[in-house]
């Protein structure tokens, strides 16, 4: 299903007018704001107007997935890089506050595109014929807020990873509406940040290392609690070959995730600064 279709379908799961209605209406009142070139108190009222109705219908995308789905679908067929974390989407799930945080920030960004495109260049089009007709007005400006999701859930991450860093709650559950697992703190405490704003993950890190056998979890964990190489082996009784061979060979499975921009190394699991620069690299 096209993205814009799922949009109309959202908006019209939520709005009680029929499709047909809204749109004879809206282009009755882009027809009145015309004679104001947009601005005054008329457009205030309309743009409030505007928000009001897609606020619940942005809320819910963003509860169940569909907004940041679409996101990523728009950014694929058009090659921009852009992930979104499996933790994140959970969060979105459940938090409001977290939804309300991106909708609002959304919204008012939406806001200038969709007046500038939808009506000052006149790109709405209430006679439109393809695919399933034309849209309503709320349909539009909410397409327009899924094209800048990603900018704002960019930056609402990094957000998330500089207060982690601010509190050091990196190995313990957080406090905060916010909750922050231990290992993606752990990712969270890399030098990520200084990457380009699109290298956000898809792949997280534990899921990765659930794939390994018992013993390289153990060792990874122990790894990531802060214990050395030879204090994993004392406590699980092993050789301490043993331990080297196995976080080396799920650093190979980080690196080979890495070169696919799934995931970003966390520093604690690199053995040498020059390995870590030529896997980055790499990887970029």
């Amino acid at each position: 299903m096209r993205a814009e279709h799922e949009v109309a379908e959202a908006v019209d799961a939520t709005l009680p007018d029929h499709r047909a209605a809204r749109i004879r209406s809206d282009a009755d009142r882009v027809k009145e704001l015309a004679l104001y070139n947009f601005e005054g108190p008329a457009y205030e009222v309309f743009e409030n107007e505007l928000c009001l109705h897609s606020m619940p219908v942005l809320r819910g995308m963003l509860r169940n997935g569909t907004l940041a789905r679409i996101a990523l679908k728009r950014c694929q067929e058009r090659g921009i890089p852009f992930w979104v974390h499996p933790d994140d989407v959970t969060l979105l799930r459940s938090s409001g506050e977290a939804r309300d945080e991106i909708v609002v920030d959304v919204m008012m960004r939406g806001l200038k595109t969709f007046k500038r495109k939808a009506l000052v260049e006149g790109n709405w089009n209430p006679d439109h014929r393809g695919g399933r007709g034309a849209s309503c007005l709320t349909s539009y400006y909410i397409g327009q807020c899924v094209w800048e999701f990603r900018r704002v859930y960019t930056t609402w991450a990094k957000k998330r990873v500089a207060w982690a860093e601010q509190h050091a709650l990196y190995a313990c559950p957080a406090e905060s509406a916010y909750e922050i697992p231990g290992l993606f703190g752990l990712l969270q405490t890399t030098d990520f940040l200084s990457e380009p704003e699109a290298v956000v993950f898809t792949t997280n890190f534990e899921d990765i290392l659930n794939e390994q056998p018992p013993e390289t979890q153990a060792i990874v964990r122990m790894t990531v609690d802060g214990y050395s190489d030879t204090e994993i082996a004392d406590t699980l009784n092993l050789k301490h070959g043993t331990v080297r061979t196995r976080k080396y060979r799920f650093r190979n499975a980080l690196y080979a995730a890495a070169r696919e921009r799934r995931i970003w190394i966390p520093e604690q699991l690199h053995t040498k600064a020059g390995t870590r620069q030529r896997m980055q690299r790499g990887a970029a």
